[in-house]
């Protein structure tokens, strides 16, 4: 599975190593989305459907905590905020994944994504010919059940964030890992950011600003994701929670993680919404900077490719974010690793045989790493818990330098 196409786009995005594919979907762009959102047509997830090429056959990585991940599909509507990249869509809607600590042998396997989904994605994110039908990748094996019975407790959230045109599907390894080690988690999916998003009423919508980026005088993508996440913890932690297991949040105890432009965000988050008190940038530039004033101590956690995140390389915004942080924060590079390693993308194109270039370790052993060290984090800032881990090197992951380390 290939990462983002390259354009000016995805340039001004600061999405590093981006491989061209052509689109078979024509995805509208922000002039024409501002009149009509932009969706997956019935026809294609019709055909899709009626297809049954056994071509490929996905499955996730088994989370490996001591619970269950349940998981949750929750549908919220901001009707004090204009959708901001498609006003005449009316207000802002989200689609939210909550995994959370399940009980053993309850619920039934979850979808990976919806039918729709898996059309918009195959046709804008997979190179052509690749055999891989909707049905099948939305059928790949998450590891998560849903209307599995929760485990009693309360719990730290963690808030997850994609990558600029990702659905929030491809970090759904990393959402079970965590809700197994005893997190709920709010996977986000930003609406006409990504290949496709399906709603209640069936519509697929797809990106409106993938080809041009947000029109002048529009607020930046992070600034809007933190608009998105803000409300989402006001919907999981209010008075009326919008999710019927809210109980089991500690809203005490509050972290998110990113990829990419996910991971950029989550500093304008962290800027904005004292309630996130730690935070995880995995492989993102930071497009918003960290404040002058740092983000009141909060630890951060910084990990990505060392091709491109070593202390000088090719991304200098990882320097400035390191000196302006001013909270406990670790500096990692993982080496072998590409952008789209810390998600599934690289494990879904290694069961169709799709190699991701410049990958020199595999798939399953880059997610395993990124569980590992995103784990540890929350559980040392979150739970109160030491980790070894995090003290510098370890024998075990030879993989991981440390490029910096402040207690």
């Amino acid at each position: 599975m290939a990462n983002i196409r390259s354009s000016a786009a995805t340039a001004v995005l600061a999405l590093p190593l981006s491989l061209s594919l052509s689109l078979s979907l024509s995805l509208a762009g922000t002039a024409q989305a501002a009149s009509s959102p932009s969706t997956v047509p019935s026809s294609v997830t019709a055909s899709a459907a009626a297809s049954t090429a056994p071509v490929f056959r996905a499955v996730l990585p088994r989370p490996t905590g001591r619970y269950e991940a349940g998981v949750d599909i929750m549908h919220v509507v901001d009707w004090n905020r204009p959708d901001p990249w498609v006003p005449s869509a009316g207000p802002r809607q989200l689609m939210v994944s909550m995994f959370y600590p399940a009980q053993p042998r309850t619920g039934e396997p979850a979808p990976y994504m919806t039918l729709g989904e898996a059309a918009a994605f195959i046709q804008t994110r997979v190179p052509p010919g690749s055999g891989i039908q909707p049905q099948q990748l939305a059928g790949a094996e998450t590891y998560a059940f849903s209307g599995a019975r929760a485990v009693h407790g309360r719990f730290p959230l963690v808030v997850l964030s994609p990558g600029f045109e990702n659905p929030r599907n491809v970090m759904t390894s990393l959402a079970t890992d965590l809700a197994s080690h005893g997190y709920v988690v709010a996977l986000v999916d930003h609406t006409y950011e990504d290949s496709g998003t399906t709603f209640p009423d069936g519509q697929t919508l797809t990106c409106a600003i993938c080809d041009s980026g947000p029109l002048p005088g529009q607020e930046s993508v992070p600034d809007s994701r933190a608009r998105d996440v803000s409300f989402v913890l006001d919907q999981l932690t209010g008075r009326h929670p919008a999710w019927a297991r809210a109980g089991m949040i500690d809203p005490e105890r509050i972290g998110m993680a990113g990829h990419s432009i996910g991971g950029a965000s989550v500093v304008s988050t962290m800027a904005a919404d004292p309630r996130v008190r730690a935070g995880v940038n995995l492989d993102g530039t930071f497009l918003a900077p960290v404040p002058a004033g740092g983000l009141g101590g909060r630890p951060f956690l910084m990990l990505g490719t060392q091709i491109d995140h070593n202390v000088g390389g090719s991304d200098p915004t990882w320097g400035q974010a390191w000196a302006a942080l001013n909270g406990h924060k670790l500096w990692l590079t993982v080496a072998g690793t590409v952008h789209t390693s810390f998600t599934d993308i690289p494990i879904l194109a290694s069961e169709a045989n799709i190699p991701i270039p410049g990958a020199q370790i595999s798939s399953t052993r880059a997610m395993q790493i990124t569980r590992e060290y995103v784990d540890a984090f929350f559980d040392q800032t979150l739970k109160g818990v030491p980790q070894r881990l995090l003290e510098g090197p370890s024998a075990t992951n030879p993989e991981v330098s440390f490029q910096g380390l402040e207690p």
